[in-house]
């Protein structure tokens, strides 16, 4: 919030101030303090809910990709065509679905987080299974035969040997994913969901001043994806000395 502060100390200095109200979220002030408490209790809304889309699209993503892998041709079309299927949907589109029309499909009634979970979880499982295939495919066919030359089976092939190795090779594309979950979440403001960017739209409704309430998104994304990244750089460090020891 010192970076706000700063740049509306320029502005009125400049004498370019005079259209500008960074009043609404200056920290000093007991209105703008309200206003940038009020933005950043969408916070958690937008973890968790990235947080639990990103979780079920790994299990999803990896129950495609596996059948994509299969010697059966039945089996490899079938998760092409779920790939191929999914990622033609824009994630907007898929999020109204959701929340519209599958309690008219099922007759159950969906609330705006899980929603919001399934459509993203779903979206974003097509582009996991496409990341969890590379990854086991760039493993050496000779770490197969080595499984196999000491009994284990197919599930425990894949368990101990080859998804251990493959997940440290795609950790660097899980965490691109991990961040377009984090952005792709505002959109799930649409259906209501109180986020980052439906608080921020509310909140622009009030004192209509778009461009310094939207600017202290941009700094919450901003901030939370770098702490994100960071996290995902230091437990990619952290993997590689693991398997160097």
């Amino acid at each position: 919030m010192r970076i706000l502060t700063a740049l509306a100390a320029i502005l009125t200095l400049s004498g370019c101030s005079s259209n500008w109200g960074w009043y609404v979220v200056n920290p000093s002030t007991a209105s703008g303090a309200a206003n940038l408490k009020f933005m950043l209790s969408g916070l958690s809304y937008s973890v968790q809910l990235s947080a639990t889309a990103i979780a079920i699209s790994v299990v999803i993503g990896l129950l495609v990709a596996l059948p994509g892998l299969s010697s059966n041709v039945w089996a490899r079309r079938a998760s092409r065509t779920y790939v191929e299927l999914v990622r033609a949907v824009p994630i907007l589109v898929l999020i109204l679905w959701v929340y519209y029309g599958l309690p008219q499909v099922t007759g159950l009634s969906i609330g705006v987080f899980w929603a919001g979970v399934i459509a993203l979880a779903l979206s974003d499982s097509a582009f996991q299974a496409e990341i969890f295939r590379a990854g086991i495919q760039s493993i050496a066919r000779g770490q197969y035969e080595a499984a196999y030359s000491v009994s284990l089976g197919y599930r425990d092939t894949m368990r101990y040997v080859i998804l251990p190795q493959a997940i440290r090779r795609i950790l660097p594309a899980l965490g691109n994913q991990l961040v377009y979950m984090l952005k792709m979440s505002s959109l799930v403001s649409v259906i209501g969901m109180q986020e980052l960017t439906r608080k921020a739209n509310e909140l622009v409704v009030v004192e209509y001043r778009p461009l310094e309430i939207y600017t202290v998104l941009v700094l919450e994304y901003l901030v939370l994806i770098l702490i994100v990244s960071a996290a995902v750089r230091w437990f990619e460090r952290r993997l590689q000395t693991d398997e160097r020891s």
